[in-house]
């Protein structure tokens, strides 16, 4: 016994040693590991004036730290802006934010980008460059019902007299002055002078035939494109098809078969799966809008069919910025050209963004909102780009946009989630789901608005 306690006593030690040990090593595995909250800047800054702006963020990780101050920062020097320099304070949320900049400085550029603080350090997004407005003129909207009325129907003629049933796609086609608009539920292609008198260019009868316009027929005719031959093109939505109007009123099958796919290739093999958007550039190029492909492709002008960006099927569905199949999309709703020819901008609707992508590479980045920010431009639906790369858009949620060439957001007129039928100045219009969008030659906005079966005109103007 004697030889055999003091190896008990030995062993008793031992396993209390390994047993305070482990204690140890788990209390400090299980420390919490702290760091400086990750912040994203707004990606777009907003109601630029004279002395003031809207900029935001959201905080899309504490860091394993309680929050204790958010907003933005900015300067007109540091071009990496901080908490010591000027900033907002805002209200503490785990979700977007809006911050109102102040006491600015007229025709200067500014610096800002989010930040957020916590025990651990203060966090920041990304750096936003803007600059001020060199005057006090600030951009006005004017609302107003051109031709249509919230009664549904088929009825030619002017103004309230005319009648639609869920207008949809909208264009101005240069050649003529006209706006070309895509009648859903009357599967009709009608067109409106700029001062409301509406006539039907199709029968309406629903199903797939070429030849003379006026016994053509269309499945959920959804956007046109013009081309400089004075060529009107049409995503042919419920036909999976693109087609060709001539001037002189012939239809044909630019591209594209009747039965929904995703093959590029030549015009008579190529399949779209629902295409919804064309835009047209000057080699008589057409790039299409593909919605449940969630690609956007391009059709040269014999019609030979291939990807310019995204990737179909589920695992193509999603928000991603990279080049060509690389990037993803979710639901492209709509797609416009600039002036040069070198980018398109694409409504993506299902993740609350606009992209661009840059055609020499196919490069795709994006512009505003986000799924990060989804009431910055909402759901949006439509878009249009004048010759000074203005673009306009509508967000069917309720409101009109305007994104200048200059980058900034500015709000037109209605409501975030707001439905109605009103006339008037800027946010106190209401729309009931606005959808096609088109400026014509004097710089009026045109508004399909789907749930009011009518037209609506924006007279926009700087004062």
């Amino acid at each position: 016994m004697k030889k055999t306690l003091p190896g008990i006593a030995f062993i008793a030690i031992l396993f209390i040693t390994i047993i305070t040990l482990s204690g140890c090593l788990k209390e400090e595995a299980q420390a919490p590991i702290t760091f400086t909250p990750l912040v994203v800047t707004q990606n777009i800054v907003a109601e630029v004036g004279q002395t003031t702006a809207q900029s935001g963020g959201v905080v899309v990780d504490n860091g394993g730290s309680e929050i204790l101050s958010l907003g933005v920062c900015w300067s007109s020097t540091n071009q990496t802006p901080t908490v010591a320099d000027s900033k907002t304070v805002d209200a503490l949320t785990y979700n977007a934010y809006t911050s109102s900049l102040t006491g600015l400085t007229a025709n200067t550029t500014y610096y800002v980008r989010a930040y957020a603080t916590s025990a651990s350090g203060t966090g920041y997004g990304t750096v936003i460059t803007f600059k001020t407005n060199a005057t006090a003129a600030i951009i006005t909207a004017n609302v107003s019902t051109i031709a249509g009325s919230t009664t549904p129907g088929k009825v030619d003629g002017p103004g309230a007299g005319a009648l639609f049933d869920g207008p949809e796609a909208l264009a101005f086609n240069p050649a003529t002055g006209n706006l070309y608009i895509g009648d859903t539920f009357n599967n009709s292609i009608r067109t409106m002078t700029t001062t409301g008198t509406v006539a039907t260019l199709t029968n309406g009868t629903l199903g797939f035939a070429n030849g003379p316009l006026a016994s053509a027929l269309f499945y959920g005719p959804k956007g046109f494109a013009f081309d400089a031959q004075g060529n009107t093109y049409v995503a042919d939505m419920g036909n999976h098809l693109i087609r060709k109007i001539t001037p002189g009123g012939v239809v044909s099958t630019f591209s594209g078969l009747t039965l929904p796919g995703y093959i590029d290739g030549d015009a008579t093999v190529a399949k779209y799966n629902n295409p919804v958007s064309v835009a047209i550039d000057g080699s008589g190029n057409a790039y299409i809008a593909d919605r449940f492909n969630n690609v956007i492709r391009k059709s040269t002008s014999a019609g030979v069919v291939s990807s310019l960006a995204g990737y179909s099927g589920s695992v193509g569905s999603g928000l991603v910025d990279a080049t060509g199949a690389n990037a993803k999309f979710k639901t492209t709703s709509a797609i416009a050209i600039n002036a040069a020819g070198t980018k398109l901008y694409v409504a993506d609707r299902d993740n609350n963004a606009i992209r661009v992508i840059n055609i020499a590479d196919a490069a795709v980045t994006t512009l505003a909102g986000g799924t990060k920010f989804p009431d910055l431009i909402g759901s949006p639906t439509a878009l249009t780009i004048d010759a000074q790369d203005n673009l306009f858009i509508t967000d069917q949620s309720g409101r009109i946009f305007e994104i200048t060439a200059a980058g900034v957001l500015y709000k037109l007129a209605g409501a975030l989630k707001t439905s109605g039928n009103a006339n008037g100045a800027g946010a106190t219009a209401r729309f009931n789901n606005p959808q096609g969008i088109a400026k014509d030659a004097a710089g009026n906005v045109y508004v399909a608005d789907f749930g009011n079966n009518s037209i609506r005109k924006i007279a926009i103007t700087v004062q």
